[in-house]
């Protein structure tokens, strides 16, 4: 309740006050000071996504909503309100650009996910079959199909004789993500294939990574994968971006899996949960980015 109350009372009270009196002191707005005082990235960028967002002035309220054709109007918008001269700070103009590409650019990002999720496989979709075979290809390359629905599927760690049950929660992201994966990093994935197989802490290997999909889907839809964003990229997030973020949970819930040793897949969900909340811990980081290590990139 406390916590609460103090919150409420510095964001509609004693914030401005204190924006006012720094303002007085230095001479520059809250913009400006953020600007001089934190490092590109996700720091700057969180800040000033923060500031805006709480801001009085609805052309700087506005800012966080615009989308990236609509970027340099509104940044001339915000220094004419903020009485910036261009002509005694030159970096502001450019560095209030990239964040605000940033913040746009995230949530373009999150309708795109969001968007592909929503579409539902179709085996009727001769794009939609040609992804799934390609997937089969990629990762038992000396092993043909004997049929469409076998339970040779099982093989990659599907649960029935026909994938596309499988797909129902996260639709085509899922498949996109798992093809992604298996031809940029084909080795990888078949390695860990390999030991999805294990006797003792063997896991359905495509079942895994549809469910991975869904906490990268999570982390996106919450706001949590900004400070990575934020920091890999100088602008604009693309999906290429979202699918290597996949690509490391991915990897690296193989080999938590193994080193945390479960008793077995009964305790799934546990473990699940447990990495997840080891990812969500290591993005509290603003100084991280998290990509894969000692693998070639594509």
């Amino acid at each position: 309740m406390f916590v609460y109350l103090w919150g409420y009372l510095y964001s509609n009270f004693f914030r401005f006050w204190l924006k006012w009196i720094l303002r007085q002191l230095t001479g520059k707005c809250e913009l400006q000071r953020i600007f001089g005082s934190s490092k590109e990235g996700s720091q700057r960028t969180l800040k000033i996504e923060y500031s805006l967002g709480l801001s009085k002035s609805k052309v700087l309220r506005n800012a966080v909503h615009i989308g990236e054709a609509e970027v340099e109007k509104c940044v001339l918008g915000i220094m004419k309100e903020k009485k910036i001269n261009i002509q005694k700070d030159t970096s502001f103009k450019t560095s209030l650009q990239v964040c605000l590409l940033q913040i746009s650019g995230y949530k373009k990002l999150y309708l795109e996910v969001e968007n592909l999720r929503k579409v539902p496989y179709d085996s009727d979709n001769e794009e939609h079959e040609k992804q799934l075979i390609q997937l089969w290809n990629l990762l038992m390359p000396h092993e043909n199909l004997k049929a469409r629905i076998t339970k040779q599927w099982c093989d990659i760690g599907f649960q029935g004789d026909d994938p596309k049950t499988d797909f129902r929660g996260m639709g085509m992201l899922g498949l996109v993500n798992l093809v992604y994966f298996s031809k940029h990093y084909t080795s990888e994935s078949r390695q860990i294939l390999s030991r999805s197989n294990h006797t003792k802490l063997g896991y359905s290997y495509a079942i895994v990574g549809i469910n991975l999909t869904e906490m990268a889907y999570s982390l996106l839809k919450s706001g949590a994968l900004k400070s990575h964003l934020y920091n890999l990229v100088p602008g604009l997030p693309q999906m290429e971006h979202f699918h290597q973020f996949y690509c490391y949970l991915v990897y690296e819930f193989d080999k938590f899996w193994f080193e945390e040793e479960p008793e077995s897949i009964m305790h799934f969900n546990h473990y699940r949960e447990k990495f997840h909340e080891k990812v969500k811990g290591l993005l509290l980081d603003y100084n991280l980015v998290l990509t894969l290590q000692n693998i070639k990139k594509p």
